[in-house]
């Protein structure tokens, strides 16, 4: 039992010999290597790398302050002028297009269908010819109507001749004035009967008419709904065609109920125009005027629905289909406007970064009076002709030294690539390396000897590139270790047997 005992405790001296010498390699490591006559290139690298060490058991904001120190020098940017121009206000609203005018085009009398005149989609004016009903009954009343009449008219002129005999037989004392009345009664019958056959002419002409079915409106037919040979008739629910007029065309669209007194005060100064959106939000369909602003508002949904009209001389617009539209209610005159993209907000409301000409920013409250994908318009707080930044606020601070790049690529930070292992690279710890032509490799082979495979500071991890460890400074306190000269002198001592070098960000 002491003999196990003694043994047990042996292991664990040596283990715990063991760990102390790996734990502190990185201060015995360098003096043992000088003094066996072996110095590597990677030694600024390998203490730059003890630094770093050293700030990890600051915990998770030693990290972010190494992730803050990866990009060094200016700021790239883009930037935009503030200028002033008169922007349009509009409201937006979304509705559906409708033909000004759409009719149903039914038969007015019963009866078999004999003649189509017209084509599907077919362009036609009114009083064109649509289709045409078999009239046969109908003139047979009609000629019947008209032979009634000639009897009845027949019958009035007998009746006229009897009154006048019977006047003069009561001149003479042949006859008796109650003849004489009675045969006015008569004549005055049959004028009635007469007007009345006339009347009854006039319907049956009407009647025979209804068989000539015409269009009631100028319009674009549809699809028709009964062919050559089918019985129609005024009961009908489907009809023969739909005809719509959809040149000049309507668009019903909703605006929310908080705008309804802009827009009457906005209607009271004139007619208002109306725009008529595509699918991407940017493309004018058509132009149109504003018709009428519905006498109530929706409870159900708290809007208002407006109708406005469009020439639709292209036929961009069709009935049913779903448009975006906006109303112009005003025009803001000389008011300064930035991109959207350069207002940022914050607790304390919205600001701006704003570009000095020593090539620093300041950040500056601003109030927004109107912002769209596009513009803002400023109302406070930024002049015209003052430069803004737009892209690139990832490490933008107040007083930040900037430099505002040609193009958005060179404005977006390069993401940290990625090495064998899956560790992240910052771009700018190659960036001695590739500045002076050669490979830093070899420093970080022979650093990767001494701490693992596939470490955290290993060959290709974060720190594992010795030529530019110090010049980037990456450590906790974020003092650079060596210089772009110092990085340039390592990486003319590595071997050549790594011929790759790894991309930089450009600053």
């Amino acid at each position: 039992m002491p003999r196990a005992f003694r043994v047990v405790m042996s292991l664990a001296v040596i283990g715990a010999v063991g760990y102390g010498a790996y734990a502190t390699r990185d201060l015995w490591l360098a003096s043992a290597e000088r003094m066996l006559g072996y110095q590597s290139a990677s030694a600024p690298a390998q203490q730059a790398q003890g630094e770093r060490r050293s700030g990890q058991g600051q915990g998770s904001g030693g990290g972010r302050r190494r992730g803050a120190g990866q990009f060094s020098g200016p700021v790239p940017v883009l930037a935009a002028n503030a200028t002033t121009a008169d922007v349009p206000v509009y409201i937006n609203g979304v509705g559906s297009v409708k033909a000004l005018n759409t009719v149903t085009v039914r038969a007015q009398v019963s009866g078999r269908i004999v003649e189509i005149d017209f084509v599907e989609g077919q362009d036609i004016k009114k009083g064109d010819v649509i289709a045409r009903i078999d009239d046969s009954v109908y003139k047979a009343q009609l000629d019947q109507a008209v032979a009634k009449k000639a009897q009845d008219e027949a019958l009035l002129a007998g009746a006229q001749r009897d009154l006048a005999r019977y006047q003069l037989m009561v001149k003479s004392a042949s006859g008796t004035q109650q003849q004489v009345d009675t045969q006015l009664s008569l004549v005055a019958q049959y004028t009635a009967q007469v007007q009345a056959d006339g009347a009854a002419i006039e319907s049956a002409q009407a009647t025979l008419d209804y068989t000539t079915v015409k269009a009631a409106i100028d319009g674009r037919t549809g699809i028709r709904n009964v062919d050559v040979g089918n019985l129609v008739s005024s009961s009908d629910a489907t009809g023969i065609v739909t005809l719509s007029q959809i040149k000049p065309i309507s668009l019903l669209f909703s605006i929310p109920q908080q705008q309804l007194a802009r827009v009457n005060a906005a209607s009271a100064a004139g007619t208002l125009a109306v725009q008529a959106m595509d699918n991407d939000g940017q493309t004018v369909v058509d132009n149109g005027k504003l018709a009428v602003v519905d006498n109530q508002v929706d409870p159900t949904t708290g809007t208002v629905k407006l109708k406005a009209n469009f020439p639709n001389e292209k036929l961009a617009l069709w009935p049913g289909a779903f448009v975006n539209a906006r109303l112009l209610v005003e025009t803001l005159k000389g008011v300064t406007v930035i991109p959207s993209a350069a207002v940022q907000r914050g607790p304390n409301g919205t600001f701006v970064y704003i570009i000095s000409p020593e090539q620093t920013v300041a950040m500056k409250s601003v109030k927004v009076r109107q912002q769209d994908d596009t513009l803002a318009v400023i109302a406070d707080g930024v002049s015209a002709g003052d430069k803004v930044v737009t892209t690139g606020f990832a490490r933008l601070q107040d007083g930040a030294k900037i430099q505002i790049s040609a193009s958005p690529d060179q404005a977006t930070p390069n993401a940290p690539a990625a090495t064998e292992q899956g560790q992240p690279v910052a771009e700018n710890d190659a960036q001695g390396s590739q500045g002076n032509g050669t490979n830093a490799g070899g420093g970080g082979q022979q650093h990767h000897r001494h701490n693992g495979q596939g470490g955290k500071n290993g060959h290709g991890g974060k720190n594992g590139n010795g030529a530019n460890a110090g010049q980037d400074g990456q450590n906790d306190n974020a003092q650079p270790a060596t210089g772009a000269g110092q990085g340039a002198d390592t990486s003319a001592s590595t071997a050549p047997g790594n011929s790759a070098a790894t991309p930089t960000q450009q600053q």
